[in-house]
This record gives C-alpha cells, structure tokens and sequence, in this order.
C-alpha cells in the first residue's frame, strides 16, 4: 500500500486513477525529469535518472490497476482465477503474489499476514483464495504467462 500511495503521490492522484489524466501527467513529468536537460550538472543528472525510472514504474503501475484496465481485462481475470488452479503463492508485507497454473501471476494489496495464514492452512487453497481474496483485494497483473516447453 506504501508503494500504490507514493505512486499516487508523484502523480498527483487524489480520488480514482483516469487513465487519460495519468497519461497526461506522464508525458509532463517525462519532459520535466529529462536527463538530457540537465547535461551541465552530473548531481542533476543522476536524479534525473533517477526520477526518470521511478516515472516509468510508477506510470506501468498505476495503469495496471487503473479501474478501466481492470475492466478491460476482467473476462480473462475470471477465467484465470476460476479455471486455473493455483500453482504457488508468496507473501511479503501486505502484498501476496499468487503463481496460477496456466503462468498467469497476480499481485494483491492489503492482504495481512492473518489472512495469509489462513491461505496456507486452508483445506481447498484455490476455494479459500475464490471466496476471501481474488474479488476482496486490490490487484494487478504483475507477470505474463511463461511458455512452457512441450
């Protein structure tokens, strides 16, 4: 949650995240943070760099869990999380990242160490995971699937 509100921050966002005003606020903090701008002070320059990759992620983030990503991509997301089952999980801080079996990985926010050990010690993991976590939490996808060779 740290991550999503630092994010947020340098972006300006204060309610829902638009898709078309988080464009806009890239493309400006791109332009402002260019290292090409500050080619006379290497200090600058480094924090240019710097903010300039922070920029990208924050930008890749915030359009993964936008709501207009997420309903774009709400079809797939349930076929995913009903049809596949669930290969691995891990979980650190507040964030659990959960591996399904078709390569598909998915990052949910806010889920405590409680509810985590509760997922663990679950008779039916993917049944736990349906009912307390994959519609309950805010989530993005973090990963593509990997092909696995035949």
């Amino acid at each position: 949650m740290k991550r999503i509100n630092e994010y947020k921050k340098l972006f300006q966002v204060t309610g829902e995240i638009d898709l078309n005003e988080i464009k806009k606020t890239y493309r400006n903090l791109v332009k402002e943070w260019h290292p090409d701008q500050f080619h006379n002070d290497e200090a600058k320059l480094q924090e240019a760099e710097l903010k300039g990759t922070q920029i990208i992620d924050a930008y890749h983030f915030l359009i993964s869990i936008a709501p207009a990503t997420k309903a774009s991509n709400l079809e797939e997301y349930n076929e995913v999380t009903i049809v596949s089952g669930i290969d691995d999980f891990k979980h650190k801080g507040l964030k659990l990242e959960v591996t399904f079996m078709n390569g598909a990985v998915y990052e949910y926010f806010g889920v405590s160490p409680n509810l985590y050990k509760k997922l663990i010690n679950a008779d039916n993991q993917l049944r736990f995971a349906k009912r307390n976590i994959f519609h309950s939490y805010l989530y993005r996808r973090a990963k593509k699937e990997v092909l696995q060779e035949a």
